[in-house]
């Protein structure tokens, strides 16, 4: 058994574990991290006694775990009806458009990610997107391209000081 400096406590909370500990654990393992590497799913499941084949089965069943960190600027895109209605489809396309990026996937510089959510309960002001627990309200195409200009400026003001 490989040991994974920051896994094990985390798996030691839960001795002789099975099957139904599987998401928890995930859970716990995906706050610590920010997603799950493929070196914690081996070990959750020489663990757990499962094949990794299994935990990515269930794990992939599930949109709140990721397999990739978040970048800098996790961008989250609501999809739910409200937006859709008022034009989410054109900002997500913005979006990926822009950072030439798919749901799911970081930038290689790591500075952005993307995930679409199917409500994020803020529908009187959709279309909708969230940056790192800030919200957007009333968002287009270009309104995203101002965004995310802001987002990149920060970045090299950050890097200059």
């Amino acid at each position: 058994m490989a040991v994974i400096p920051d896994i094990d406590p985390i798996l030691d909370r839960y001795p002789g574990a099975g099957r139904d500990a599987l998401i928890p654990i995930l859970q716990d393992v995906q706050e610590r991290h920010g997603y799950l590497s493929e070196e914690a799913v081996v070990r959750i499941g020489e663990h757990l006694g499962l094949p990794s084949s299994k935990i990515y089965g269930v794990a992939t069943f599930y949109n709140q775990f990721r397999f990739r960190p978040k970048g800098r600027y996790h961008i989250q895109v609501c999809r739910g009806t409200a937006c859709h209605v008022k034009g989410s489809l054109a900002v997500l396309e913005a979006v990926k458009r822009e950072l030439r990026l798919e749901p799911g996937q970081t930038t290689r510089d790591g500075l952005f990610s993307l995930e679409v959510v199917a409500c994020m309960g803020a529908c009187g002001l959709a279309p909708v997107i969230c940056i790192n627990g800030e919200f957007h309200a009333k968002c287009t195409p270009r309104k995203l391209a101002r965004i995310i200009a802001e987002c990149r400026e920060k970045e090299l003001t950050h890097v200059e000081s």
